[in-house]
């Protein structure tokens, strides 16, 4: 395959001479196949030399697709709003900035965005998903109920849609659906990730009804699915200090830490857990994480205080 780009590229920096390097659409086949040949610094000068010579949507985002590449993500940010200024209102210009921002976990100007998409496309998948995963996580789950369902009206059936409807069927109190939705979400999963995370959501609707022996069961199952899924060894760990197995919980909260340092919820069931045997250096380097993973959770630094307060009696 990398010889084909190879001739590729050999053909249009041929086409891009005889063209008197004025070419702008030889120019973007050009960056493509530097693209591809990950020579990205090379893609960036032409795709930026073919916006010199012409406007064109396509450009702007292949562009940005180099700066993301480059790990830039802000340059590609504001690459695709200098897009705007030229192509107002244009769905893929927006739809990259709305990307961008969940990517970076901003997640309420990427729903800004969204909502600017479907301005422009009612019918925009992401942009309704999107929208719909915002209001849930922002505890309006019937708000969320009503995007997931016009996905539904439009065509959209699969295991993701039907996983985040269980859940926010629970969470609206419309039990008649909420199993009917895992079921469905269960009858089309499509890999092991899938799989793990439609086990994930019925344990915590499990933890929800106080059935604790299924919710235990149900995030076993998640992680012989995915041994990587930091949420089921977190909640794990939560079930397992509740049967005093405090060696086991540890582990677990350990392994959900390294595997996702950036939630906060290992981080401070860990600090919990090693404040109440007593281990308070370990407690207050946990609640310290918490606090950078989310610096505005409350009991994060409540707990943080009193162990302050503890260390200055010493």
């Amino acid at each position: 395959m990398l010889i084909i780009y190879w001739v590729a590229l050999d053909l249009a920096a041929q086409a891009t001479e005889h063209a008197q390097f004025k070419d702008w659409w030889w120019k973007v086949q050009l960056g493509k196949c530097y693209y591809r040949l990950g020579l990205y610094r090379e893609a960036e000068k032409q795709f930026r030399s073919a916006l010199n010579h012409q406007e064109v949507v396509d450009t702007y985002l292949y562009l940005a697709k180099v700066y993301q590449r480059l790990d830039q993500p802000i340059t590609a940010l504001n690459l695709f709003k200098q897009g705007l200024d030229h192509f107002p209102s244009e769905v893929t210009l927006l739809t990259g900035i709305a990307r961008i921002h969940e990517e970076m976990n901003n997640i309420s100007s990427a729903t800004e965005y969204y909502k600017d998409v479907l301005k422009q496309d009612n019918t925009h998948v992401e942009a309704i998903a999107c929208i719909g995963s915002n209001h849930f996580y922002t505890d309006q789950p019937e708000i969320a109920l009503r995007f997931y369902r016009r996905l539904l009206q439009m065509g959209v059936y699969n295991c993701q849609l039907y996983n985040n409807l269980g859940l926010c069927c629970f969470y609206a109190q419309q039990y008649d659906m909420t199993l009917s939705s895992f079921e469905r979400a269960l009858a089309l999963v499509g890999n092991d990730e899938e799989q793990a995370d439609v086990w994930y959501n019925i344990g915590h609707v499990a933890v929800g009804i106080g059935d604790l022996t299924l919710a235990y069961q149900c995030f076993k199952l998640a992680l012989a699915f995915n041994n990587d899924h930091a949420e089921a060894y977190n909640n794990l760990a939560v079930l397992e200090l509740r049967k005093g197995r405090i060696e086991q919980s540890k582990a677990f909260l350990q392994t959900a830490a390294s595997l996702a340092p950036h939630m906060y919820e290992p981080h401070f069931n860990l600090s919990i857990l090693s404040e109440k045997i007593g281990d308070l250096q370990s407690s207050y380097t946990a609640a310290q994480k918490s606090e950078d993973s989310f610096p505005e959770h409350v009991d994060t630094q409540q707990l943080l205080k009193q162990l302050r307060q503890h260390f200055s009696v010493l």
